[in-house]
């Protein structure tokens, strides 16, 4: 389950805890995450991973109620990011976060710190309020024992800021079999390059926000066609966690069920063999042929929507109508996602989230064609 990198054994699957399992009201399920983070701990997990906007700081709470405050510290690490991009005012905001992180999580340190989300746009903002430096500073004073920055760009521009910062101890990328060679995300490229600059890597999204756990028919075939009983999540999780350099894969898990399948597999991680490479290849071919919106529901885009639209909700709608084309229980649950909320031919094509969508999704112009739905 574990291996070592900085001189600590660090598990090889990492703990997401951006999509936690909610209960009706929307609040977080803090008893299932206690669970959740007991079998995982149980099993040989160590790395924990947040973020100061998860869930309005309510993720960075409960893993404070579920985890800090009942096992020892040192058996487990925690990662969280300072997000000084979208909706971040000033520098004062900014630097103020990472109290209220330490404060939220009652962890005493960082093991692992993050600038979050690092693109064109959000970059400018690291710069000009001095947040590299500013984290340097926390390291320095051994409240941040490892740092780094997820990213969400081109490989150029990760050439470009590893050349600028070669201090930085590791890289969070998006990687899977999906957008290995997606000319929109291109996460084989940027693997290459962290590897390159020495980088360990951190891998997010690694089943693309669930969509490769639910696969389109003809993919899910080229699966069920090996006669293998194991989840279409668990050969995505695998492929990223075989290739060299990965500190650990980072699964966001909603459910207890959803844990244990992932410990099922990666408790005694086995890479892929050349057989279950041949089916990975085959299954990036099928998927050349699928027409969905690629969203992970990330939200990035929802924030600073000045019509209040739930993109990626609506996405995931129109997915399912052009999958199924049962017009009326599609249109039916469009009216309720987008009642008190903006439609899709409300958008009035700003652009605000385009400039944060990590997959580069041209969102104005899909949400064009998802009016089919009114």
């Amino acid at each position: 389950m574990t291996h070592e990198y900085f001189g600590k054994q660090v598990s090889r699957l990492g703990f997401g805890l951006m999509r936690l399992p909610k209960l009706p009201g929307g609040a977080i399920d803090v008893e299932q995450v206690k669970e959740m983070a007991d079998l995982f701990l149980e099993a040989g997990g160590t790395y924990f991973d947040t973020a100061y906007v998860y869930d309005g700081g309510e993720s960075e709470k409960a893993f404070g109620k579920a985890v800090v405050e009942r096992h020892p510290r040192e058996s487990f690490t925690i990662c969280t990011k300072l997000n000084a991009g979208h909706g971040c005012p000033d520098e004062e905001t900014a630097k103020k976060q990472f109290g209220i992180s330490l404060e939220r999580t009652g962890a005493g340190y960082f093991d692992f710190y993050l600038l979050h989300a690092i693109r064109p746009e959000s970059l400018k903002k690291y710069d000009e309020f001095g947040i590299w430096d500013f984290v340097r500073d926390k390291k320095e004073k051994g409240l941040v024992k490892h740092w780094g920055f997820s990213f969400h760009s081109t490989p150029e521009d990760l050439e470009m800021v590893l050349d600028k910062h070669p201090d930085v101890d590791f890289v969070q990328l998006q990687i899977n079999y999906a957008d290995w060679e997606n000319p929109d995300v291109r996460s084989g490229e940027c693997y290459r390059i962290a590897r390159e600059h020495g980088k360990p890597i951190v891998v997010m999204e690694p089943v693309k926000g669930g969509f490769l756990a639910k696969l389109p028919k003809n993919v899910q075939a080229v699966f069920d066609e090996t006669g293998s009983s194991a989840s279409t999540a668990s050969w995505a999780v695998r492929y990223v966690a075989s290739l060299d350099g990965i500190m650990t894969v980072l699964s966001g898990m909603s459910s207890v069920a959803q844990m244990k399948d992932n410990l099922s597999y990666m408790k005694d991680f086995k890479p892929l063999t050349e057989d279950e490479y041949k089916v990975i290849a085959k299954a990036q071919e099928a998927l050349k042929e699928d027409i969905s919106i690629k969203c992970t529901a990330c939200h990035y885009c929802t924030d600073g929507c000045p019509m209040n639209i739930p993109i990626p909700e609506i996405f995931a709608l129109y997915n399912r109508f052009r999958q199924t084309y049962m017009a009326p229980p599609a249109k039916m649950a469009y009216r309720a996602a987008t009642k008190d909320r903006g439609r899709a031919s409300d958008c009035v094509s700003c652009g605000q989230c385009m400039a944060e969508c990590p997959q580069n999704l041209e969102i104005p112009s899909l949400l064009k064609e998802c009016t089919d739905l009114e």
